[in-house]
């Protein structure tokens, strides 16, 4: 049962991966129209409403790698963690992808704001809970286990803490677009156009880092290597 239940974790890890990762690919590519100055407010707002529409698939990829990752920790024997832990974390997780979900649905209004507010609050929690995790395991004081073979789940969450800070940012780049546009709509404003631009420009160069660290996060599950 052991081994069945394990692979189907992987699969859902593949794929949770898989929508992070071509996600943030989709959303930063539609960025370009969403900046452009040369089409008309309707068209960039429909490329926003398409880029928030491919960003949520990437949002609910991130928060189901911690408890698949946690929840195959445990079958591996890495972190010690299981029965009511796993039930815990689990549904710590249901009730926060039903948060993010919910603010995408509302994400035209302020209470879509709000709840983006409380998705990015729960965040400033969680990131330096498990960064603290993942360094003190690899000091040799738990939680995890992180012994010769064994140091690389530790490092692979250390790593996903950083990608989440990443993350985060953008995160609050999309929240600002919508504040933008909603402005835009009232009336034109250069320091606005140019306010969203250089948000933007910033962004683009943590995305390429953001890869380049998703990428080393997936060799580290991939390989195992220390």
């Amino acid at each position: 049962m052991g081994i069945v239940e394990l692979s189907v974790l992987k699969w859902a890890h593949i794929i949770a991966m898989v929508y992070w990762l071509g996600g943030e690919w989709g959303v930063f590519q539609i960025s370009f129209n969403v900046v452009n100055r040369k089409l008309s407010m309707d068209e960039r707002k429909r490329h926003l409403e398409t880029a928030y529409r491919i960003d949520i698939l990437a949002r609910t990829g991130i928060l189901l790698l911690f408890p698949l990752g946690f929840h195959m920790g445990n079958i591996w024997g890495i972190q010690p963690y299981g029965g009511w832990a796993l039930v815990a974390v689990w549904s710590v997780f249901a009730l926060w992808l039903a948060l993010c979900w919910t603010a995408f649905f509302f994400r035209e209004t302020d209470r879509g704001v709000m709840l983006t507010k409380i998705d990015e609050k729960l965040r400033y929690i969680f990131i330096p809970v498990i960064a603290i995790c993942a360094i003190s395991s690899l000091s040799g004081n738990g939680p995890f286990i992180a012994v010769e073979g064994m140091r690389w789940f530790s490092v692979k969450i250390l790593l996903f803490s950083v990608l989440l800070c990443i993350g985060l940012y953008l995160r609050f780049v999309m929240r600002q677009w919508t504040t933008i546009f909603r402005q835009l709509a009232e009336k034109q404003d250069d320091a606005l156009e140019a306010e969203l631009e250089n948000s933007i420009r910033i962004s683009r160069y943590l995305a390429y880092l953001y890869w380049i660290i998703i990428a080393g996060v997936g060799f580290l599950g991939a390989t195992k290597p220390f």
